[in-house]
């Protein structure tokens, strides 16, 4: 959407007080090419709560600056090790470690700075700079990802394989879902104590560390639209659906696409013993479950009517990503 590529580049422009070389590795993370889900979640948001464009873009800036600054240090060696991110080089790559790292940094509080220089009146910048704080902090996006590295090595202490009633029972399930040994992971399945357990706690992660941002990209257009608690209410419960709804989409993609559509390495999650979807449940379930998701996000939009209509249309395209 034009509109929100000339926000984002108005915001990118910073003082003298700021080193070329890391204005060029912000400007360079947030304007890559994308499909700015999440800002235009904000916008789709507006329209539906009767709200405009204009009173909703600083929430769609804000919440793409979180997001890019997200996707900068997951990409590190220390965290995901990723060399590319929407067909580019990442940030450490095309710069390097220390900046990149400074680049992420300088993102979160530009972020805030943001909502709090455009929303004028202070009561509702308020509200939005809570939202997405909590939204990227250690309950949310931040902890959501450190579950998601702690995975790779295993259940969390908590959890005993052990004390699983049924746990081969669910493995051999999981064996009929799927055949091929790349669709159904028995290995993982196995060292989770069950296809249920695993899926419980991947769940938790990505409620988090992606459906967090959905649901406070929704809230914030709710909120600078001056939405009620009901439009509030039935946007957060199509965040919900349509939030995990992409990652499972995603984790598809990750099974099943090449590098040149996706932009970014594939088959590296199942490689490092990463929890996914069709790992748990087969890729075949695992589009079912998609569809699922699908449907109920769907249904959540109904009191909105023909203004939903565009909330509708994202519903659609996550789902044809899985195909």
């Amino acid at each position: 959407m034009p509109s929100i590529e000339q926000a984002l580049q108005q915001a990118c422009q910073f003082g003298p007080g700021c080193p070329q070389r890391l204005g060029d590795a912000i400007r360079y993370a947030v304007l890559a090419p994308g499909k700015r889900l999440r800002p235009a979640l904000v916008l789709m948001a507006a329209e539906a709560c009767g709200g405009t464009h204009a009173a909703a873009m600083p929430g769609a800036v804000a919440v793409e600056m979180i997001h890019a600054y997200s996707l900068i240090h997951d990409d590190l060696p220390a965290m995901d090790d990723d060399d590319l991110r929407r067909g580019r080089p990442t940030v450490h790559i095309e710069f390097d470690e220390a900046t990149a790292i400074l680049a992420g940094d300088a993102l979160q509080p530009l972020a805030i700075a943001h909502l709090c220089r455009h929303v004028t009146d202070p009561a509702r910048a308020a509200q939005a700079v809570q939202i997405l704080a909590t939204a990227a902090g250690p309950e949310h996006l931040v902890g959501g990802q450190a579950d998601d590295l702690a995975a790779e090595s295993g259940p969390p202490p908590q959890t005993d394989s052990s004390d699983v009633e049924g746990a081969d029972e669910q493995v051999a399930a999981s064996n009929r879902i799927q055949s091929n040994p790349i669709e159904s992971d028995v290995e993982l399945i196995q060292r989770w104590g069950g296809t249920h357990r695993a899926l419980e706690f991947l769940e938790s992660i990505h409620r988090r560390k992606t459906g967090a941002l959905f649901a406070a990209s929704l809230d914030l257009g709710a909120v600078l639209s001056d939405a009620s608690d009901s439009q509030r209410a039935a946007l957060a419960a199509y965040a919900a659906d349509i939030g995990l709804a992409f990652q499972v989409v995603d984790d598809l993609l990750d099974h099943t696409a090449d590098e040149t559509r996706m932009g970014k390495r594939v088959g590296k999650d199942a490689g490092r013993g990463k929890l996914t979807y069709p790992g748990l449940m087969g890729i075949d379930q695992a589009r079912v479950r998609a569809a699922e998701l699908i449907e109920s996000a769907q249904q959540h939009t109904t009191p909105f009517g023909s203004a939903a209509g565009r909330l509708n249309q994202l519903a659609h395209y996550v789902l044809q990503r899985s195909h």
